[in-house]
């Protein structure tokens, strides 16, 4: 089969789109055969080694959909012919795919393949970090770093969806507001700007915001104390831009605020079966229309270098998809 694999950690030029063996897999894994798959920030972190040093040459890639093509002899959850979106152990840019049963879930028929493909990591993580971490009430305000990336347009969707009252999405360029703004944010602001801690405080009339969704670390986090609310929740779960924020815990004693991590990478490692009730959650908001993924760009599985790059530079929007023919 053919795949794309990174044979030295560093820039795209060593990534390649060659033959390797069909996978095996076990009792009560599934063989799919890939039809979508997509470009996270994890992916890229990983191509530089960033995320530890580990066996060389490796397949990127943390998720796909596709259809199913044999299981093992203790899975009763998915079907051959069943079309499916997936969690691999060993990357997913490739042809083909091994997963465990219990990351692999069937799709409705009416889900187009783009989506499929795309809406693996994003919804779910949007979903679990607005329900489960930061227990979201209707009615609560709620701020979205990255807004008009994949998990930024995504989350916007769904903070929408569970009755948030005021969603302000944050972005690091001016020629990225549009895409936030489509998603359905109340208001977008750059967050480079100089008054933007003041313009935060304006839209929540002095009061701060109840959520913020981190992605980015840095100083995106240590500012969040300037604007998260009282009893307010302060999600972090990720560091685009390569450091950690400091924090003090003088911030969260008297004015009842938290600080809460999660990382979708653990939680599937070490709690997969709590992912199935989000599935079945954000499955539904794709079937009222609640929810839509944004596929900025798409590029052939060969071409997976161009679609890093692009990431890579920032300039994306949306969700970047790699088709395999």
């Amino acid at each position: 089969m053919k795949a794309v694999v990174v044979e030295q950690y560093g820039s795209t030029e060593h990534m390649k789109y060659v033959d390797v063996d069909l996978p095996s897999f076990h009792s009560t894994q599934v063989l799919i055969r890939v039809r979508r798959t997509c470009v996270n920030f994890a992916d890229i972190k990983a191509r530089h080694g960033n995320k530890g040093k580990g066996k060389l040459p490796f397949i990127p890639g943390l998720e796909a959909a596709g259809v199913v093509e044999q299981v093992g002899d203790e899975v009763t959850s998915v079907r051959v012919g069943q079309r499916v979106i997936a969690f691999p152990h060993n990357g997913s840019y490739a042809e083909y795919i091994v997963a465990d049963e219990n990351l692999t879930f069937a799709i409705s028929d009416h889900m187009d393949e783009d989506t499929a493909g795309a809406c693996g990591i994003v919804s779910l993580l949007s979903y679990s970090l607005l329900v489960e971490i930061a227990r979201m009430k209707a009615g609560e305000s709620v701020l979205i770093h990255s807004a008009a990336g994949g998990v930024g347009t995504t989350a916007i969707q769904v903070a929408r969806a569970l009755g948030a009252a005021n969603i302000i999405g944050t972005v690091g360029s001016v020629h990225k507001l549009e895409a936030a703004q489509s998603a359905g944010a109340d208001y977008v602001l750059h967050n480079e700007s100089e008054d933007f801690i003041e313009q935060v405080m304006q839209l929540t009339a002095g009061r701060g915001v109840d959520i913020i969704l981190d992605s980015v670390g840095g100083k995106i986090t240590e500012e969040s104390m300037h604007y998260l609310a009282p009893y307010g929740r302060l999600i972090v779960f990720g560091n685009s831009c390569g450091e950690y924020g400091e924090l003090n815990t003088k911030n969260f004693h008297a004015s009842c605020r938290s600080v809460l991590g999660y990382s979708f990478g653990t939680t599937r490692k070490e709690r997969p079966e709590s992912l199935r009730e989000a599935v079945a959650q954000v499955f539904r908001l794709f079937e009222q229309g609640k929810l839509e993924i944004n596929i900025g760009s798409r590029y052939s599985l060969q071409d997976a270098a161009l679609a890093h790059e692009l990431v890579e530079s920032r300039n994306s929007t949306g969700k970047v998809l790699l088709v395999v023919d």
